[in-house]
């Protein structure tokens, strides 16, 4: 069940600071520090102490002094801020990708969305201040564990659970039929290891026109969800595309790239439902060194194709987050992800029901 966020349980996102409020704290090192705001609370480094009451009241972006009269600027994190420092179960969507996720996949306000998986809840976040309250978002999680992680993060947040936002624990082959009914959706957004398992069940659920768009962190993710988007015939050209931001330093004549900057995080392919019956017009272009068949395809991704390469499959490799190079965390550091989230969402006076 999901409950509904009133103005009073809801977090404020501006004005004069108040207990539940998440404030980051920024030392004069440049160092970052999040903290809940709570009665009695105190923020102690190894220089020093600020004690919480001394923030109530103050407006975002405030200068305190700490006891050895140190100073901290006070601002409410962004959303984007918040998603970086949360508890996390699995890997995060990173804001980068969360950004061109929004408009590569162009949710708007009032759509229908449906999101697998939901991971740690950084993307569900993003995608239901995209969708407003008008809207609806459906999501889908293999592991409880991180379904758990997740609403407690959307509550610390939201201040409780967004009464249009759902979260279903099972297969997305298996539980969106029974979710929602065909040709209903309007976005589909999935951020999963196999997303080419659940191209069928995307395509019944999708309106004509609906966007389709999955997340893969590998080339082989990426080629194989191309190929298997294109075999169904239910969809458009596929599309993908990465993200690569790079920050720059900026002080007086001191104008240059940083050294660091954040890379590959994943790949984006997208690709629109077409209309019950349509067949893909073809492309018509010159012939030339990028040419296939499927006997090409079937070298680079055996289980695509009937036959001959669907034998190799059986004997293929089993696709596993190790086997792409993803680290996933144990139970026992799960179990304290989800207490982490869930004190978190407390120190909030969040409702995760």
């Amino acid at each position: 069940m999901t409950a509904q966020t009133s103005d009073e349980q809801r977090p404020a996102l501006s004005g004069p600071f108040g207990y539940g409020d998440r404030v980051q704290l920024t030392g004069p090192k440049g160092r970052l520090n999040t903290i809940t705001l709570v009665p009695g609370g105190e923020f102690h480094s190894h220089r020093g102490m600020i004690r919480h009451e001394e923030l109530i009241g103050l407006p975002d972006g405030s200068v305190v002094r700490n006891t050895h009269d140190e100073e901290y600027l006070a601002l409410r994190p962004l959303l984007a801020d918040f998603v970086m420092s949360m508890p996390r179960g699995a890997a995060i969507v990173y804001p980068k990708d969360a950004a061109q996720i929004l408009s590569l996949a162009d949710i708007f306000p009032g759509a229908l969305v449906v999101e697998a998986g939901v991971g740690s809840g950084a993307l569900s976040l993003h995608l239901l201040r995209a969708v407003g309250t008008d809207g609806e978002l459906r999501s889908f999680e293999r592991r409880e564990e991180f379904a758990e992680i997740a609403r407690a993060n959307v509550a610390a947040f939201a201040g409780a659970a967004p009464a249009n936002w759902s979260v279903t624990v099972g297969d997305l082959q298996e539980a969106l039929p029974a979710t929602c009914e065909a040709g209903t959706v309007d976005r589909i957004v999935l951020d999963m290891l196999a997303p080419w398992e659940c191209v069928g069940a995307a395509a019944d659920a999708l309106k004509p026109g609906g966007v389709i768009l999955c997340y893969v962190a590998t080339v082989t993710q990426l080629s194989r969800v191309a190929e298997e988007l294109r075999r169904s015939g239910c969809f458009t050209h596929p599309q993908a595309n990465e993200t690569m931001v790079r920050g720059w330093h900026v002080e007086g004549l001191a104008v240059r790239p940083d050294h660091r900057m954040v890379a590959h995080t994943g790949f984006l392919i997208t690709a629109r439902r077409l209309a019950p019956g349509a067949v893909l017009p073809e492309r018509k272009r010159r012939a030339s060194k990028s040419e296939y068949n499927d006997e090409d395809v079937a070298a680079w991704t055996p289980d695509v194709l009937d036959g001959p390469a669907g034998e190799a499959a059986e004997d293929s490799r089993e696709w596993t987050p190790e086997s792409i190079g993803q680290w996933s965390k144990s139970d026992k550091a799960l179990r304290k992800k989800v207490r982490d989230a869930r004190r978190l969402a407390a120190e909030r006076g969040a409702d995760e029901a």
